[in-house]
């Protein structure tokens, strides 16, 4: 929904409709033609009608670019207007400094690739030959806090259960792919094999990172491909975000995902002072309340908070998964537990109603691709004081952006 207006200081003007959702801290996008993202130059900035400035990013889709900026705040039933345009020759200058502000990675080859937002570490992704599976960890939240268990990749930490030495931090995994057990580490395990990384591009407003990997059962023989693509945006310290993107394609044959509880295409376990067993919290997108409401239930989202040590003190900190509407058997079924466990499974129904007539498998046929979207959150506070609701509104219904044809500007 992209018209343009190109002025003689080569300038886009787009106007942002929050719609019936409260707006913050908002990845939006505008697509604008490649000859007109030509005129805003290498580096630009979307610029607000209070003059404040907010970095833009261009990305190639199709024939078009889609500049993408992060929206502050906006309230429901409003809207915002935007200029797109190049950085002045000085701001440019200093674009060394800008760029720090935003997404990097540093590759320790064959070992893990650091994520840094605004200069600071948020995450690794861990993908050594050594692990059963790639994950990512530590996962720091706001105040430096670490939302995810440590265990087993250290085991010093005395106030850390250490139970499920499989559940590493947030990762991606199924505990039955054509009878092979790709979620444990009992013997016979099943192994997901780096293979490759598909894209490693920083930005201003956000990173991409994507690998190539192989499901094998514990004789190494192949399953399937599957593809992790994960998006992290530039925000502020107190909230973090990134999209993940799951792709299982079924290269050597058909693929049946068993219908099991044990196991979750996006996985979180949650450092053991967030435990709801304890002084933590599990709650969902229906209203569920902890385990008992929550375990086997669909829902949008799920979302664990709890206090967490920073080095100024304990604070309270939430982490979110968001099921995106697209996907197959939207709203998935959790498999959420007291003790510190979050995944995004939709195929165990069997266990979850008790009901064996009730077959969760799922048969991806030979050749075909199937992708599972989910947005992760880590914040300050529990779900309300995260506002996971209006980011689960961003994700499944982002905001309208029109680009506008206006006068042109005078010299």
């Amino acid at each position: 929904m992209a018209r343009v207006i190109r002025d003689s200081m080569e300038e886009i003007v787009a106007t942002v409709y929050a719609g019936a959702h409260e707006r913050r801290w908002c990845p939006v996008w505008a697509d604008v033609s490649r000859e007109e993202a030509s005129r805003l130059g290498g580096s630009c900035v979307a610029v607000d009608e209070y003059g404040l400035e907010y970095p833009v990013q261009l990305e190639p889709v199709g024939e078009r670019l889609r500049a993408w900026w992060i929206l502050p705040a906006l309230s429901r039933g409003q809207a915002k207007r935007f200029t797109l345009k190049p950085l002045e020759p000085a701001a440019a200058r200093d674009q060394a400094a800008a760029q720090k502000r935003g997404v990097h990675f540093t590759d320790r080859a064959e070992e893990a690739v650091d994520v840094e937002i605004g200069g600071a570490l948020f995450t690794s992704y861990q993908y050594a030959a050594a692990w059963a599976r790639p994950f990512l960890y530590p996962v720091v939240g706001p105040g430096g806090a670490w939302v995810t268990r440590s265990y087993p990749m250290r085991d010093d930490i005395k106030t850390e259960r250490r139970d499920h030495p499989h559940h590493k931090s947030i990762y991606f995994t199924h505990g039955d792919v054509n009878g092979v057990d790709n979620w444990s580490e009992q013997p016979g395990h099943g192994r997901t094999r780096h293979q490759r990384f598909t894209k490693m591009e920083p930005g201003p407003v956000f990173g991409d990172l994507a690998s190539h990997n192989l499901w094998v059962d514990k004789d190494d023989r192949p399953i399937l491909e599957q593809a992790i693509s994960l998006r992290f945006y530039a925000l502020p310290g107190h909230v973090r975000l990134f999209d993940a993107a799951v792709t299982f394609h079924a290269t050597y044959g058909d693929v049946v995902f068993g219908d099991t509880k044990e196991g979750g295409l996006l996985s979180v376990r949650v450092t053991s002072t967030m435990d709801a067993s304890g002084a933590g919290r599990i709650e969902t997108a229906t209203g569920a309340q902890g385990e008992s409401e929550s375990w086997g239930r669909p829902a949008a989202w799920c979302h664990y908070s709890g206090p967490v040590q920073t080095p100024a003190g304990p604070v309270i900190a939430g982490i979110g998964v968001l099921d995106h509407p697209t996907n197959p058997r939207h709203p998935t079924h959790w498999h959420v537990r007291d003790y510190g466990l979050m995944t995004a499974n939709p195929f165990g129904l069997s266990y979850y109603y008790k009901d064996k007539s009730r077959d969760g498998s799922l048969r991806l046929p030979a050749g075909e691709r199937i992708t599972f979207r989910y947005r992760v959150v880590v914040h300050e506070g529990d779900a309300a004081e995260g506002r996971i609701r209006e980011h689960y509104a961003a994700f499944a219904y982002p905001p309208a952006v029109k680009v506008e044809q206006a006068q042109r500007a005078a010299n």
